[in-house]
């Protein structure tokens, strides 16, 4: 089977796999206790004939079958509604914290991946050694500690001790007012993004600086790798350009769902320092049963996963010519 061929193939598994999220996520909330028109009743903003119009606005007098197809409809064509909570469009909602989430959370991303891989080759290169060791013991301990507990002791050290950086917030208030001129404005976000970022790079640097290093001590022991060496080949191309490049496929798998579920943001380090992205708006959903906002962002996490298996499989021809699609 060519390239060709193996991308139709996917494309229509992929197809088949987003109308099963669909209609699990349309089940799951189908199927949830309680009554979400509850939680307009308890904040006292909405009157009972207000209500009623806003369960007719949502359907939620249609029969099963028809809110299915409707909800399906909707969903394929990036219809998703309306927050029960804001009573904007969760496309508005949701676009006013996916800039804050990208930055934070792609950035930590590729960090952490950087970080690790690097440690990680060396580490393997220096087996039983004391950069190994030690390497291994920090990654794993940040990878242990809870990212809500690192998160509060850099808060304690750089923002209350040494006030070094801001506590909460993505951006100074004041910008509401008063547009910054361009380098205030990235010098201000990356202010407000250090804490968090470092916190989320430390909490994540370790899964990848253990995992490369497993696979690398694998590979290393490989025939083409002795001969490299005995051909005089430099050790950093011997890591790099040959044992990193055949040990990298669980890395790309590890990296590609990384990715696909960027868009979740770091529900407890956004917590943890106010930060205004998708993870907290997710939990903020959470808790106030909005069960739009809800199936919104469980639908855009299931194609952002499934687009990041979609191109890991590609990759995987690319950077090893002895797989075969088919």
């Amino acid at each position: 089977m060519g390239i060709k061929a193996f991308i139709v193939k996917r494309i229509i598994y992929s197809g088949m796999l987003v109308l099963f999220v669909l209609t699990l996520n349309f089940i799951i909330f189908a199927l949830m206790p309680g009554d979400p028109t509850v939680a307009f009743a308890a904040t006292g903003k909405l009157t009972d004939d207000q209500i009623k119009q806003v369960i007719q606005m949502y359907g939620l007098t249609q029969d099963l079958g028809t809110r299915y197809v409707r909800y399906v409809a909707n969903m394929l064509t990036f219809q998703l509604g309306y927050s029960f909570f804001s009573q904007k469009p969760v496309q508005q909602d949701m676009m006013i914290r996916l800039p804050n989430t990208l930055l934070l959370v792609g950035l930590s991303s590729i960090f952490s991946i950087i970080l690790g891989v690097i440690l990680g080759v060396f580490a393997a290169s220096r087996r039983g050694s004391p950069f190994d060791t030690s390497s291994v013991f920090i990654s794993v301990m940040t990878f242990a500690f809870p990212s809500f507990w690192m998160g509060m002791i850099s808060l304690l050290i750089f923002h209350y001790w040494l006030g070094w950086f801001p506590g909460a917030g993505s951006m100074p208030r004041e910008w509401g007012i008063t547009p910054p001129n361009p380098l205030e404005l990235i010098v201000g976000r990356m202010t407000y993004l250090a804490l968090p970022l470092m916190v989320l790079t430390l909490f994540q640097y370790g899964g990848y600086l253990l995992l490369t290093r497993a696979c690398m001590l694998e590979t290393l022991t490989e025939d083409y790798i002795v001969t490299a060496r005995a051909k005089g080949v430099k050790e950093r191309n011997v890591l790099f350009k040959h044992a990193l490049k055949n040990a990298s496929l669980p890395l790309i798998t590890s990296a590609a769902l990384s990715f696909g579920f960027l868009l979740t943001g770091a529900i407890i380090t956004e917590q943890v320092f106010t930060y205004p992205g998708m993870g907290a708006w997710l939990w903020q959903a959470i808790t106030q049963a909005d069960y739009p906002v809800l199936q919104t962002v469980f639908y855009i996490i299931a194609l952002c996963v499934i687009a990041a298996n979609f191109i890991a499989d590609l990759l995987y021809g690319v950077i090893d010519p002895r797989i075969r699609y088919g």
